[in-house]
């Protein structure tokens, strides 16, 4: 371990930072037979055997040809560099910007984060909150993401989404157009832009907020990595929330990766009679924690005792303070127009004539009852 003589930054040494550089070229995210010779050799012994494909343990032997594919013409340094011209930079476990909850996904964890934006990334995590969900949602669940995301971000909490079409993006737009911070969590290299219809969106994260991804720069999205990704947005975060998913959506992979880990698993409530709700209410009979606002998000993910939602209750009506002998009258009054004399409302309420006049002046004096000649009526 090194410390930045300018900056006073506790970085590793340029020689691993290289080899994780090549081996984010060369090793898919997750792949946790080579993350066990990590674990054991280091990342520079780790990536000459994967690169020369030699001494491989038992589960890489058939990998071995495609690993040296990959590492041909691999050029680590020019990557490294193109990065920092592109604001980009290789953050490695060790490094002092590591988020060390990574580090609970053991053989599984990330040889490297590419990270594109200025903001520290462990700090950033610290006080961060998923949230995933449809693709193709509705539009209640692009409203509902989109006021969370805002009212996180008013709340000094970082969105953490992957980017997507749908409840991603509502997530990532709600941060932002509140000032907030958001990350977004790539299946391609952070200077790709996937999908298409989202540059501007994934260029104003990079400026307000960070673009992360397990790959190198150009490395293009594919379906394994989707799910590869998924498991680092849950473990990066305090908790996952999620809004809209249909029984077999992506984002449920996320919730369980989250579940696994011991991280808290939320879920927004949606109509029955919607197909992007089933996955949610599954999460919710399952044991995940229902939540319909960012005050109880926070109250979950946040500190013991020190960031509780607020107590919710109706509205206070007048009647709420009304009882004894005068709640016993008011619930004599029969309803309409016509209302009822006091003899009446003495015989129902059980009281005296005399006790039931002066408890209608008093509830009249609230508004809640009036006089019309022998008979008072609710108002």
């Amino acid at each position: 371990m090194l410390t930045d003589t300018l900056t006073g930054v506790r970085t590793i040494p340029h020689a691993d930072r290289l080899a994780r550089a090549l081996l984010s070229r060369i090793v898919e995210p997750g792949d946790e037979v080579a993350g066990l010779m990590l674990q054991e050799h280091g990342a520079i012994e780790t990536a000459e055997r994967l690169s020369q494909g030699r001494d491989l343990p038992a589960g890489l032997a058939r990998k071995g040809e495609g690993y040296r594919a990959r590492a041909v013409g691999a050029n680590p340094a020019a990557d490294l560099d193109r990065a920092h011209y592109l604001g980009a930079r290789l953050v490695c476990p060790g490094d002092e910007d590591w988020p060390t909850q990574l580090d609970d996904l053991g053989a599984a964890r990330p040889v490297g984060l590419w990270v594109r934006g200025g903001a520290s990334l462990r700090l950033l995590a610290l006080r961060s909150v998923a949230m995933v969900g449809a693709r193709a949602c509705t539009a209640y669940g692009a409203h509902v993401a989109a006021g969370l995301g805002a009212e996180l971000a008013d709340a000094a909490w970082v969105v953490v989404s992957g980017g997507a079409y749908g409840i991603d993006a509502a997530a990532h737009r709600g941060a932002l157009a509140a000032t907030g911070i958001t990350i977004g969590i790539l299946a391609c290299g952070v200077d790709e832009i996937y999908p298409r219809g989202h540059s501007a969106l994934l260029a104003r994260i990079a400026e307000q907020g960070l673009l992360i991804s397990e790959l190198p720069l150009g490395a293009h999205p594919t379906k394994p990595r989707f799910l590869q990704r998924n498991r680092v947005i849950a473990a990066l975060t305090r908790g996952t929330v999620v809004v809209e998913a249909a029984r077999r959506s992506g984002a449920l992979s996320t919730a369980r990766r989250a579940r696994d880990l011991n991280r808290l698993v939320m879920g927004v409530p949606g109509p029955v009679t919607s197909e992007l709700s089933a996955g949610v209410h599954e999460l919710l009979r399952s044991g995940g924690a229902l939540v319909t606002d960012a005050a109880e998000i926070v109250e979950l993910v946040g500190g013991i005792g020190a960031d509780l939602a607020p107590t919710r209750r109706g509205p206070i009506l007048p009647r709420d303070a009304i009882g004894g002998e005068a709640l016993r009258v008011l619930e004599a009054l029969p309803g309409g127009s016509v209302g009822a004399p006091v003899e009446y409302l003495a015989r129902d309420a059980g009281l005296p004539p005399d006790a039931v006049l002066q408890r209608l002046y008093e509830l009249g004096s609230l508004g809640l009852v009036e006089r019309c000649g022998a008979h008072w009526r609710l108002v």
